[in-house]
């Protein structure tokens, strides 16, 4: 690890880690205000796998920044860097709140995607909620970016992905999204379709997908397929995307519950503003310390070196 630049062998030895869960979408957090860990993609691969390391979606590193209150760095599974993720910001406002590192209700988080503004619900002297103010979603296609017909927004685009055709919505929530409307929802869709559209060419820098039936105007279930971290949970900016574009195709309201898996999220598309904002749970799971395999301690010697 690094210490204000110098680096220290004696804390590579272990990494405290909290793990939490945000309506089943876990992920593991690291202090890093401090001190930060080298090679935090390599380090997100092992420490996110459910035999050899704790067990994640990914991995989230809490930064101090310049801009904002606190920085989020934020790793899938596989190890790629991702903009941002609505469900780990509201555990990251979750964790600096309880753990004492702030007394605000109303914080400030810089992320790949820009600077999100957190709204924190405190009863008894913890946060039981968490709403993120997500911005504004971006449709035009080479801003998300995706190929598209339309230069404007893709809209219930049709293509055809590994044989089978699709009708696309594409949404930027500061991370690619493409919604699919689906009668019905099952693992062959998921698990077997998912990995194929996440690399499909129409996304130049693959895509999360998001499989979607509509109950009613106010509520969906919704599956999805993260980039690089395969089927989760939940997916905060996912839930953001699918009622953004279940607006653009008349079939759902601006406010919407959003059924996952692991959990419901609150998603309201505010028509004034523009802005989606997004409410749901933050949990605690864990506090523990983790140990690096080998690997990590040998590259960090050979940098340190």
């Amino acid at each position: 690890m690094r210490k204000q630049k110098d680096f220290c062998m004696e804390s590579m030895k272990t990494i405290p880690f909290t793990k939490m869960h945000g309506a089943g979408n876990d992920y593991v957090y690291i202090d890093a205000l401090k001190e930060v860990p080298d090679n935090l993609p390599l380090l997100s691969q092992q420490i996110s796998d459910r035999h050899f390391g704790v067990g994640s979606d990914g991995l989230v590193a809490i930064l101090p920044s310049d801009k904002a209150d606190f920085r989020m760095r934020m790793f899938n599974a596989d190890g790629s860097e991702a903009e941002m993720c609505g469900n780990a910001s509201r555990c990251i406002g979750k964790f600096v709140y309880d753990k004492h590192l702030t007394d605000k209700t109303d914080i400030t988080l810089e992320t790949l995607a820009g600077i999100k503004h957190l709204h924190l619900t405190v009863k008894d002297g913890t946060v039981s909620e968490v709403t993120v103010d997500m911005g504004a979603p971006e449709l035009v296609p080479e801003r998300i970016p995706v190929k598209s017909a339309s230069k404007e927004a893709k809209i219930s685009e049709k293509e055809v992905i590994n044989g089978i055709e699709y009708k696309i919505t594409a949404v930027g929530m500061g991370n690619p999204h493409a919604v699919v409307f689906m009668p019905v929802l099952f693992d062959k869709l998921v698990l077997g379709e998912g990995p194929k559209m996440e690399v499909a060419e129409i996304f130049p820098n693959k895509s999360n997908i998001e499989f979607i039936k509509v109950i009613d105007r106010s509520h969906i279930q919704m599956r999805v397929w993260e980039r690089g971290s395969g089927e989760t949970m939940a997916c905060g900016t996912g839930a953001c995307a699918a009622v953004v574009a279940g607006v653009l195709n008349n079939l759902t309201d601006r406010e919407v519950n959003v059924w996952l898996p692991g959990g419901t999220l609150k998603i309201r598309w505010d028509e004034a503003t523009n802005h989606v904002f997004l409410t749901g749970p933050a949990e605690f799971i864990c506090d523990g310390e983790y140990y690096p395999p080998k690997d990590i301690e040998e590259e960090a010697e050979s940098i340190a070196e």
